[in-house]
């Protein structure tokens, strides 16, 4: 949805600030690469409670058995959501999450190179394009409940969104080919108002999506006879 509204929000930013302009494409590429790293870390905790978890290695095709005969998952415990969606703990599974994890991490670290060396448009188009159409292709090789079609309304919002990308890019003004300054970026990281907005962004998304709604636990004492 951010590529929607980015461009509403960085006009109605230039119009209320007009000795700070920002050039749209460059939020966008940055958007893209950060959006593509917080995916990419965000699958290690889907790895961890075993949800986005691929197909079973029995139902693939022979040449994807083989391709991950050797590196596949196999979640164990009742809480995974593996294990009480649909019951296939215990079994070899591809794994979906390590891939996408791999994929958009390593290409926002492309995508942030590139913002560097001031190629912003072609660090959103390369980071938009390559995350949406690894979303669409990783559905077909998901075993969760996706929907009851056959294209997903996530295959479906990748394709409109990768179409969407490169309609910005062509419409929009290109960026000055100035390189970025990483120091600049980290020297903003200690301004309080920032550390301020980044400490209340993290505790209202701990608050509510930090706690799990479907597994709960339970702390019991109790007195060992044998040591009184």
């Amino acid at each position: 949805m951010s590529i929607l509204f980015a461009p509403a929000a960085v006009a109605f930013g230039n119009y209320w600030l007009p000795n700070s302009q920002v050039h749209l494409l460059t939020v966008l590429a940055a958007a893209s690469a950060a959006y593509a790293l917080g995916e990419g870390v965000g699958r290690l905790s889907c790895i961890s409670f075993g949800c986005c978890y691929g197909k079973p290695l029995a139902h693939c095709h022979p040449l994807v058995q083989r391709l991950f005969a050797r590196h596949h998952f196999i979640f164990s415990g009742k809480t995974k959501k593996i294990a009480y969606a649909q019951g296939l703990d215990g079994q070899r599974m591809m794994p979906i999450q390590a891939i996408t994890a791999l994929i958009y991490s390593g290409i926002s670290l492309v995508g942030f190179l590139l913002l560097l060396k001031g190629r912003s448009t072609l660090a959103f188009l390369l980071c938009n394009s390559t995350t949406q159409i690894w979303r669409a292709v990783s559905e077909c090789y998901r075993s969760d409940y996706r929907g009851a079609g056959k294209i997903s309304a996530y295959q479906m919002m990748a394709i409109f969104t990768i179409a969407y990308g490169f309609i910005l890019a062509l419409a929009l003004p290109a960026s000055p080919p100035s390189p970025g300054n990483l120091w600049i970026g980290l020297n903003l990281l200690f301004f309080p108002g920032i550390l301020l907005f980044f400490q209340g962004l993290w505790v209202t998304a701990f608050l509510l999506t930090g706690r799990s709604a479907v597994t709960a636990s339970s702390i019991s004492f109790y007195v060992v006879k044998e040591r009184i």
